[in-house]
């Protein structure tokens, strides 16, 4: 039940996006006549820029697949490494 309703989520809000995007072109009249087009175009070209930030999104969007993917590329040599110690506490245990 619950995958069919998060696919509906996920249809109902991609044809809502793409909905808002034909009525804006629509509405601006982009796919009109080429002089309309064009002022549209110098009007979009005179709203001021985004902000710049000094973060870095990328840093730390993926710094738990980071960690994750660096845990599990030791995981095998870790693994070896307490097993080794395992036996080597069980080898004084029996003496």
């Amino acid at each position: 039940m619950v995958p069919r309703v998060w696919s509906l989520m996920r249809f109902l809000i991609k044809g809502s996006v793409a909905g808002g995007a034909v009525y804006l072109v629509y509405d601006q009249e982009l796919l009109g006549p080429s002089d309309k087009s064009q002022a549209v175009l110098q009007k979009a070209e005179e709203l001021p820029a985004p902000p710049k930030f000094n973060f870095h999104i990328r840093d730390s969007w993926n710094s738990g697949i980071i960690k994750v993917m660096s845990a599990l590329s030791a995981a095998p040599s870790k693994a070896c490494e307490y097993s080794r110690e395992g036996w080597d506490y069980l080898k004084e245990r029996i003496k």
